[in-house]
């Protein structure tokens, strides 16, 4: 598979449908030519990148892999072209980011052109190698402004399991945010059940541990933060049904409109299931 290389300016993404297209695999958004704009973001702000060596290696097997596949495939060939200092070479990658969202919808599918960006995060920025420092303040910056553009809930995924303590207590510091993408990151990337992510169990067992994430944005000002509060408490039902159910009693109490639809998404999983009490709860909350 061979990339062409654009000569754009400024870091830009390559065209990308608004949706999913029928007969049209998802991993083509990873395709020789989003490798070559990544390839040109770099060369703009370290000029000493091997864009054609980089390009090489990225699109060398890339037609077999699946999306995720191809995003791991991606960050191991930037991890070979980038600087050995991880400090470096993230530094690098965040300098070459275009600019933030400015909505949480209709952005089509042009912003998985960062999926390489999240696994590298991911990959390599957990934990020192050799005698490097400690990269995971570094990488949580990193995460912070990914998801302004596209989202981390994957890669943070691999730093809550590392040390849930400290990846919790940054998310903490971000629940305030005045970005949504970034108050949204904070319930979608510690959901225990997250599709394509990976899985977090100890939060679906002992929910009380993230308890204070979904308390802080049940009424966030975000229909988009919102929803993947209600996602979030699905995901836990699937493990604690009882636990989701009194949470959304004692939210339920003078709910407003919005809380009501978000407790009634919460619990739509049970009610499917004829779990005992759902189905009346969330008949109260219409």
């Amino acid at each position: 598979m061979d990339s062409t290389i654009p000569n754009h300016t400024t870091p830009q993404l390559p065209q990308a449908a608004s949706a999913i297209q029928k007969d049209v695999p998802l991993k083509e958004i990873l395709s020789a030519t989003s490798i070559g704009y990544l390839a040109r973001n770099i060369e703009l702000v370290f000029p000493n990148f091997d864009k054609d060596s980089f390009s090489t290696q990225a699109t060398t097997g890339l037609d077999e892999l699946t999306l995720m596949q191809r995003a791991d495939h991606i960050a191991t060939a930037l991890r070979a072209h980038l600087p050995t200092s991880y400090q470096d070479a993230i530094d690098i990658l965040v300098a070459s980011f275009t600019p933030e969202l400015t909505q949480s919808s209709d952005n089509g599918l042009a912003v998985f052109f960062y999926l390489p960006h999240s696994a590298f995060i991911a990959k390599y920025g957990v934990k020192a190698s050799g005698e490097e420092t400690d990269p995971f303040d570094l990488s949580m910056a990193a995460q912070y402004q990914l998801t302004k553009r596209f989202t981390a809930e994957f890669s943070i995924r691999s730093f809550l399991l590392h040390d849930p303590n400290r990846a919790l207590a940054t998310i903490q510091t971000w629940l305030s945010d005045p970005d949504e993408h970034v108050r949204r990151l904070c319930s979608e990337g510690t959901r225990p059940r997250l599709p394509w992510g990976k899985r977090l169990p100890d939060f679906g067992k002992t929910p009380d541990k993230v308890l204070f994430i979904l308390e802080a944005l049940k009424d966030d000002p975000s229909l988009y933060v919102r929803r993947s509060v209600a996602n979030h408490l699905g995901d836990i039902a699937k493990d604690q049904p009882d636990w989701v159910l009194e949470i959304c009693r004692n939210w339920g109490e003078e709910a407003n409109k919005e809380r009501r639809w978000l407790i009634r998404h919460a619990i739509r999983y049970l009610d499917k299931k004829n779990y005992p009490g759902a189905n009346e709860l969330r008949r109260q909350m219409k």
